[in-house]
């Protein structure tokens, strides 16, 4: 009711018990707001995660379509649409070795709708290229990884090793006297085998092109050694053709259970060997906490999904989870090894 409506004294009255009204209110309010500021933020970030996404998330894969980057952005990717009800669009972004998506993704509004797929290139990248326009590690916000592609040593059946400490004792009698072809220069696989040769205190000659190339040459016998994806020579193992010696990462891989790791050969210096070829998920540093968590929950969830593992062998893949934290500490071990590798074989970017 407004006071123009009263008597006078009515009026002065109304007023003043409502000034009092207002002050004891103001009062209350001030004395309670510091109180309650902490559970309101926390609940308005906890009402966003729950309410995220509202529109479409986009997955920037920094590499061309079909490789490890790109088929766990669409496997993993298909599982997590159907969790969140909204689409996830895998958008590819290839270019500098990766450097042009991940800028694209360091450059986006920090909500959760956009992700980078990262993959062990980019800590390539942060080890040999200074002037990077972001810090892989500083400049993100790590999510989870995903999956893996294990790096595969395989040899000609002619050479005259089986084994790891047999594949070793060959080098070492005869020091850069056998070649080997990788992936690519600065590729993962590169670095697993010089890393490899730096533990155990041998050399061969590195021939750089591709997967495809590199089982060619070798089943051709114009090489005798390749470091390759498992997934591009294990059709090839399994027919005889190739010979597969060990595998670069942490654990024995789904696909091919009875090859073993560099570390579980039986050759002391590698112990503690293992370079894994991974993909996971970052988001740009300003994204939210919570939502990061809810992502990265949910990509744990997806991954024990039988079907999501089943197109995961299928294109050559293994899952291989990483909490946020233990993704942060992969990429930093990483890349600090990449430098120290890079050094010691001289391995400078393309």
């Amino acid at each position: 009711m407004h006071d123009r409506f009263l008597p006078g004294h009515a009026a002065r009255r109304v007023a003043s018990l409502t000034a009092t009204a207002l002050s004891a209110a103001f009062a209350a309010a001030a004395f309670s707001a510091p109180a309650l500021a902490q559970p309101a933020a926390a609940a308005a970030a906890a009402a966003a995660a729950q309410t995220w996404p509202t529109r479409p998330v986009r997955l920037v894969a920094t590499f061309s379509p079909g490789g490890g980057a790109d088929l766990t952005g669409r496997i993993v990717g298909a599982r997590l649409g159907d969790l969140w009800k909204q689409p996830v669009i895998v958008e590819n972004r290839p270019g500098a070795g990766g450097s042009l998506g991940a800028e694209l993704v360091f450059r986006a509004t920090p909500d959760g709708h956009t992700l980078l797929v990262v993959a062990t290139t980019h800590t390539v990248n942060a080890a040999l290229l200074a002037k990077l326009p972001f810090d892989l590690v500083r400049d993100f916000k790590p999510v989870a990884l995903a999956a893996s592609a294990p790096v595969a040593l395989v040899v000609h059946p002619r050479v005259k090793a089986s084994t790891l400490p047999e594949f070793t004792s060959l080098l070492r009698a005869q020091p850069d006297k056998l070649d080997y072809a990788s992936c690519g220069m600065a590729s993962t696989h590169h670095f697993a085998m010089e890393s490899y040769k730096f533990e155990t205190k041998t050399a061969a000659l590195h021939i750089p092109t591709s997967c495809a190339n590199a089982v060619a040459m070798v089943m051709g016998g114009q090489l005798d050694i390749a470091a390759v994806t498992l997934a591009t020579a294990l059709p090839f193992v399994q027919q005889g053709k190739l010979r597969a010696i060990a595998l670069a990462s942490q654990t024995r891989s789904p696909l091919a259970p009875e090859i073993p790791t560099f570390r579980d050969a039986g050759v002391p210096e590698l112990k503690g060997y293992a370079v894994d070829n991974y993909y996971g998920f970052l988001a740009p540093l300003a994204t939210p906490d919570r939502i990061v968590s809810k992502i990265e929950a949910d990509v744990r969830t997806s991954l024990q999904d039988p079907d999501l593992q089943k197109r995961m062998a299928a294109s050559g893949l293994d899952p291989f989870f990483r909490s946020a934290a233990d993704t942060r500490k992969l990429l930093v071990a990483d890349i600090e090894r990449n430098r120290r590798i890079a050094a010691v074989a001289n391995i400078k970017p393309e």
